[in-house]
């Protein structure tokens, strides 16, 4: 089956936000080709799509490279994000369909669980799975692809919030899809963005990790790492 450059440039966004790629670190045509077993056509391609993205850099007579990011470009992803989720969720109470209601409402539900339970290792996927799904019901393809891109940002320069914070985070969530439900959006304003403006805060005492070329993980494999076509769809 042959593997798109979507695919490819999926597989090697994820690698770059997990820190599995550091900041600085170069990308050949022929590294990525061989990591995730294709040719190098994809592999070129992605790191195209990556560099229009702000992922990835290209150097004269250095070639590409994973960008790092200034320490004022972090903070205006956080100024930009609170700005725009707290419009995402008002349109959101306005435009969401009912199978967007039930997803939200299902993931709720599985987020306050696994927070109260301690089981901290699931909340990335769904803390993902719940903004993605908010982002769509919006209603607006354009805010969608903004908002996922900026909150993969986020995750690529700044560490993960405090374990203790998930209890109330997912708190907050479920009070957002209320006022979803509801169709209130004045208030899904108001709680988005006081969300947001509480997750800000805990940033911002945070010294950006991509900023400052920080790794979450400091081994690159290089051997053939086939992409994972099941992810690709979602």
């Amino acid at each position: 089956m042959r593997i798109s450059a979507h695919m490819v440039c999926t597989a090697v966004r994820d690698d770059i936000v997990s820190g599995v790629f550091p900041p600085g670190a170069r990308l050949t045509e022929e590294l990525l080709a061989r990591r995730y077993g294709v040719s190098r056509v994809p592999a070129r391609e992605a790191l195209r799509t990556l560099e229009s993205e702000g992922f990835v850099t290209s150097r004269r007579h250095a070639g590409a490279c994973v960008a790092t990011p200034t320490e004022r470009e972090a903070a205006d992803l956080l100024d930009i994000r609170a700005l725009l989720e707290p419009l995402g969720t008002a349109r959101a109470a306005r435009r969401r369909t009912e199978a967007q209601l039930r997803v939200l409402r299902g993931l709720v539900r599985l987020g306050q669980q696994r927070a109260a339970r301690g089981q901290f290792s699931d909340l990335g996927a769904l803390g993902d799975w719940y903004h993605e799904t908010l982002a769509q019901a919006s209603g607006s393809p354009t805010l969608a692809s903004l908002l996922t891109q900026l909150r993969r940002k986020i995750t690529w320069v700044y560490a993960a919030e405090p374990p203790e914070r998930a209890v109330a985070v997912w708190r907050e969530h479920g009070a957002v899809v209320d006022a979803v439900a509801r169709g209130d959006a004045e208030r899904a304003h108001a709680l988005a963005g006081a969300h947001v403006e509480r997750s800000i805060a805990v940033r911002r005492e945070q010294r950006p990790v991509a900023a400052r070329g920080g790794r979450r993980r400091t081994a690159v494999r290089t051997a053939k790492h086939p992409v994972n076509t099941a992810r690709d769809g979602a």
